[in-house]
């Protein structure tokens, strides 16, 4: 869509909610399209909250949200956006999301995800051949999972008629694109004041979440973890890894107290873990699949140090992700 479309009938977005999922990355994309239609005294867009059914679904905060059937608005619907959050839909209703996201592909519409949602429209087969972004937390659970599918590191990412989102304030900066394409770059820009929106981020900018100790810490120490990062599923001995960052082990040692206040061994054995804490809560691979994608060679090893890093055992991570959904 174009500029020049003033007078064309209204743009319709469906946002389709699943349970959980994140009131600050639907505000950030409805609003921008609510500021519009009132400073361009017309309706220019329109959109509507759906689920699969028409049931009520609660936000991760708690606050619950009336929907329409999503079969009731698909046929005038224009852009479909499944809307994700702090969990994953279980398979038990993941099946009626896939139909739907499949319908809405047979109908030529332009299919988007805020957060992790996009882990759904892989589910689905839509984003081969495209380039995708995710939140940051679910980057690698999402690659490990998907490796063919080219997800990016950026706040969002529109490739054709696939549009993702790394959630929050990015689904702002998304749709003050999309009102930039259809309206204009003045009236985007004039949204954006709206909100105190000083600058529209483009898809190029990359999230700079997870990485602030990399943006802080020497070159030596954010090469280390970026080796480390590279490493998680074979870890390497600490004289190996001073020697591929071009120093000694104890040199390496002191960088890391100063700048991390943690041993290198510790960082990495963290690093590993968090991963694969990622991992259960996003994907579905098997506890003992995920405990040999990160270095552990046992799953009672593996629940040991998982136990002792974050208090829980891995198996009580993917009953919780579940929990809700049965």
């Amino acid at each position: 869509m174009t500029v020049g479309m003033l007078n064309a009938r209204p743009c319709v977005f469906t946002f389709l909610l699943g349970d959980d999922f994140s009131m600050m990355s639907l505000a950030a994309a409805i609003e921008p399209l609510r500021s519009c239609n009132r400073l361009q005294e017309k309706q220019a867009f329109r959109w509507h909250l759906a689920s699969l059914n028409g049931e009520t679904v609660t936000a991760a905060n708690g606050i619950a949200f009336a929907t329409l059937p999503v079969s009731e608005v698909l046929a005038h619907t224009d852009y479909l956006f499944i809307c994700g959050g702090e969990r994953v839909v279980a398979p038990r209703v993941e099946r009626g999301y896939l139909a739907i996201l499949r319908q809405a592909a047979r109908q030529g519409l332009a299919i988007g995800a805020l957060s992790t949602g996009t882990f759904l429209l892989a589910k689905c087969g839509l984003l081969k051949g495209y380039r995708c972004t995710i939140h940051w937390e679910s980057l690698s659970a999402f690659s490990e999972s998907w490796p063919d599918i080219h997800c990016t590191r950026t706040l969002f990412e529109i490739d054709r008629n696939r549009l993702t989102c790394a959630g929050g304030t990015a689904a702002m900066d998304m749709m003050l694109h999309l009102i930039g394409d259809r309206i204009g770059q003045p009236e985007a820009q004039a949204v954006a004041s709206q909100f105190h929106h000083d600058r529209i981020r483009n898809m190029a900018e990359q999230q700079r979440g997870g990485a602030t100790l990399q943006t802080v810490a020497p070159p030596t120490v954010q090469s280390a973890i970026a080796v480390m990062r590279a490493h998680l599923e074979n870890p390497l001995m600490m004289d190996d890894l001073a020697h591929r960052v071009g120093v000694g082990k104890r040199q390496l040692e002191r960088l890391f107290a100063q700048y991390v206040e943690k041993t290198p061994q510790r960082f990495y054995l963290e690093l590993r873990l968090q991963q694969a804490r990622e991992m259960l809560i996003y994907s579905d691979q098997s506890v003992i699949d995920i405990a040999l994608s990160v270095g552990f060679n046992s799953t009672s090893h593996f629940a040991a140090w998982f136990r002792r890093v974050f208090g829980i055992l891995p198996s009580r991570v993917r009953r919780g992700r579940r929990g809700k959904y049965q």
